[in-house]
């Protein structure tokens, strides 16, 4: 590798051949002449270094497409050497070339700094980094495509506080490493930042996006995602909106449930009408996501869930629609829906029933109970219950005209996102501790949660001070610690090598529980207590180009059922390899793991998974929920794969970001699985559906699973899709996403 490549004008030969020199190899069509020509028109006199060599890339960018692929490799290339330059200029080394070295010395200049958190240096001797510096391979950073590197480079590398960037990308990945083996047995430590690094290192897994950008800063928020149950009172609610601003100031995304919060209309301390519903307080929401924006990156992401039962639900689903009253929109937040079994079955086989919706608070009044804590048949009695009882206010509509508006708003705006309470409830793992009443922002989390209880406030008056001691009791504040295989890069059919990656980042993952930095203790002390996780998949669609395999067809269903399977058991297996070396999770006892009701609804009874259930139930497990498949936008381009279990959008497209246009093309493509990539537009759904269906049995919380439709798609269409969603066993529903709508990915999940 040459780090000392010059770029000026008179070697542009030189570059160019530099460029093009390992995809020249492979074909003969990425010629270093070709590249020289397009630069005949884009070279400009008077143009500054910076500028020259910015034009070389932007050449091997026009020239990247579905048919030549690889030229993205050459800007990459030489993005890369103009990174090392940049990097060495900005650490003020001697030697403008020099990319890699003296690792101990940059770890404890950036400390200096305030750029590395102390905890670094305080747990690695001198020896130690020095050792891991030998585990640093350069040449890894040719993995990276054009997008991947400029990606790393902008969001994730350190920065100092004027914006300059102060590491490299092998450099980020030891660190990282370092941070996530930093409480293993001194013996075993750098054992583990060696797996740790080489795994991430050569891409074939990716930790969420705030382990990657934060692991090794000052605050080490890791999680990506939190969900919040909201308490009916102003306490309680304002309490929540506290929650999220600080989960936002540090990166994270945000769930909150509504659903226990008094509609529109009722009582507030026996004064009849007083309430003014939830659409307020989802506009306070709305309004702290905004305010509390992440370090100037990007503002704070909120998904607001309310049940299908919930009274306010009908200006619920026009939050973020075009027409109405803008004073009752919430355009920055998520809405989603929990859905009962009922409310489906109904639309299939009974459409023009009636639905009832009401207040839970009024609910609880009458009954002394919250629906909210049922489910299945216990739950269906209660509803029917309600109904029937006089002193009970209900708003009436047909199911048909509530699809209507739940249509409407999917097509419009891609939301409401979508929970399938009992069929997550019925599979919860940990039922025994509690109830799952909606999910996260990306919809894969499905944990337990409870709203926390105000046990005492007083105020005491000490020399003329007014002192307020705020007694809480924590209820299940959910915490998603994420990272992801990415299937297009591991060869999944060695299960070797998968279980290899599958135990790493299981333990990377459980590794993360401990070295959190928590902004809220409410999510440390739930993190503790069930110690989940969410291991993940990318590179799904890559996956399935790798092995010829049509999207559409039987032997894809099988394939991921086959692939899934074995993730899943290799997890379980790694979670309780160590749960018998660092001790299970707290509330093991009881739960569907140890009584062996988890292996028997999923149908597990082939010889391998009897001898893990009854090894499960000895040992016990470290994770009380180990996988969950985000969406892995960021990350995935990182990797240089297709986005979660989602097809791919187009073969070949120019994405548009501030102004900068870069082309994307499918990854790994050529002329003999170009066929295989079929554009999610043209797949038909009902594929999707039993492919999230195969995965889900494997699954123990859910899948970020987009529905792609067309202006061709009738309401009828659509609503047969939910319905063949929910018969197939399928959890949630991520965006309905249309090609006449554009919706923003959600970064804080992109693991």
């Amino acid at each position: 590798m040459d780090y000392k490549l010059e770029l000026n004008k008179d070697n542009l030969k030189e570059i160019c051949q530099f460029a093009c020199k390992e995809i020249y190899e492979e074909d003969e069509k990425y010629s270093p002449q070709k590249l020289l020509k397009t630069l005949e028109n884009i070279l400009r006199a008077g143009a500054s270094e910076k500028e020259f060599f910015q034009s070389i890339i932007q050449g091997a960018l026009e020239l990247t497409d579905d048919s030549n692929p690889k030229w993205e490799f050459a800007a990459s290339k030489l993005f890369i050497q103009g990174m090392y330059k940049e990097v060495a200029e900005n650490r003020s080394l001697k030697d403008k070339t020099i990319a890699y070295g003296h690792l101990y010395y940059l770890i404890k200049d950036l400390t200096d700094k305030g750029l590395y958190g102390k905890y670094i240096l305080e747990n690695y001797t001198e020896e130690e980094i020095n050792e891991t510096e030998k585990y640093i391979v350069p040449e890894r950073d040719y993995l990276f495509g054009y997008s991947g590197i400029n990606l790393i480079y902008k969001r994730y590398l350190i920065q100092s506080g004027d914006r300059k960037v102060m590491e490299l990308p092998q450099e980020m990945f030891i660190g990282i490493a370092l941070h996530l083996a930093m409480n293993e047995k001194k013996e075993n430590r750098l054992y583990w930042v060696k797996r740790f690094y080489d795994v991430l290192s050569t891409l074939k897994a990716t930790m969420a996006t705030p382990t990657m950008s934060n692991a090794r800063k000052p605050y080490n928020q890791l999680s990506s995602c939190f969900i919040d149950t909201v308490s009916d009172s102003l306490q309680g609610i304002y309490k929540s909106l506290d929650n999220f601003a600080k989960v936002s100031k540090f990166g994270g995304g945000m769930g909150i449930y509504l659903g226990k919060v008094r509609a529109l209309g009722s009582d507030i301390r026996n004064y009849k009408g007083a309430s003014g519903g939830v659409i307020p307080w989802v506009k306070l929401f709305n309004d702290t996501a905004i305010a509390v924006d992440q370090l100037g990156m990007r503002t704070g992401s909120v998904s607001i869930w309310l049940d299908a039962w919930h009274k306010d639900l009908p200006e619920f689903l026009q939050l973020k629609t075009n027409n109405g009253d803008d004073r009752k929109k919430a355009h920055d937040v998520f809405p989603g829906i929990s859905y009962p079994d009922l409310f489906w079955r109904l639309a299939e086989t009974d459409i023009n029933a009636t639905w009832y919706m009401m207040c839970p608070h009024e609910i609880k009044k009458v009954k002394g109970y919250e629906l909210c804590d049922f489910y299945g048949e216990e739950w269906e009695e209660r509803y029917y219950e309600c109904v029937e009882d006089p002193n009970i206010d209900k708003r009436e509509m047909s199911v048909k005209d509530l699809v209507k508006l739940i249509i409407k708003s999917a097509s419009e705006t891609g939301t409401p996102f979508t929970f399938n309470r009992d069929t997550a409830n019925k599979l919860n793992p940990n039922k025994h501790k509690g109830m799952i009443y909606s999910t996260n922002l990306c919809t894969e989390i499905m944990q337990n949660m409870s709203a926390l209880e105000f046990v005492q406030e007083e105020i005491l008056d000490e020399n003329g001070d007014i002192i307020i001691v705020e007694k809480t009791k924590p209820g299940d504040f959910v915490v998603c610690n994420l990272s992801s295989i990415v299937l297009g890069r591991v060869n999944v059919e060695d299960e070797k090598e998968l279980q290899h990656v599958v135990e790493t980042q299981i333990r990377a993952m459980d590794n993360v529980i401990d070295l959190n930095y928590y902004s809220v203790p409410y999510a440390k002390v739930t993190n503790k207590r069930y110690r989940s996780i969410g291991l993940g998949t990318s590179g799904y669609h890559h996956m399935l180009a790798n092995h010829n395999i049509s999207w559409e067809s039987n032997e894809h269903i099988a394939f991921a059922d086959k692939v899934y399977e074995n993730i899943n058991y290799f997890a379980i297996k790694a979670s309780m390899s160590i749960a018998k070396e660092k001790g299970r999770y707290s509330y093991f006892s009881g739960s569907d793991w140890e009584n062996g009701e988890y292996f028997s609804l999923r149908n597990y009874t082939s010889p391998r998974w009897l001898e893990l259930k009854e090894k499960v139930s000895a040992n016990g497990l470290r994770n009380a929920y180990l996988f969950a498949v985000a969406p892995n936008g960021s990350t995935a381009t990182i990797a240089g794969t297709t986005e979660g279990i989602d097809p791919i959008m187009s073969k070949f497209y120019f994405e548009e970001k501030r102004g900068i246009i870069t082309p994307k093309v499918a990854p790994d493509i050529n002329s003999s699985n170009s066929s295989i990539y079929k554009s999610a537009y043209e797949i038909d759904q009902h594929w999707c559906i039993k492919a999230n269906a195969a995965r889900q049995k494997h699954i123990d919380q859910s899948q970020s699973f987009n529905l792609y439709i067309t202006t061709d798609y009738t309401m009828r269409q659509i609503l047969n899709l939910y319905i063949d969603a929910w018969k197939s066993g399928i959890k949630s529903i991520y965006y309905v996403r249309s090609k006449s709508l554009t919706v923003g990915l959600c970064e804080s999940c992109s693991s």
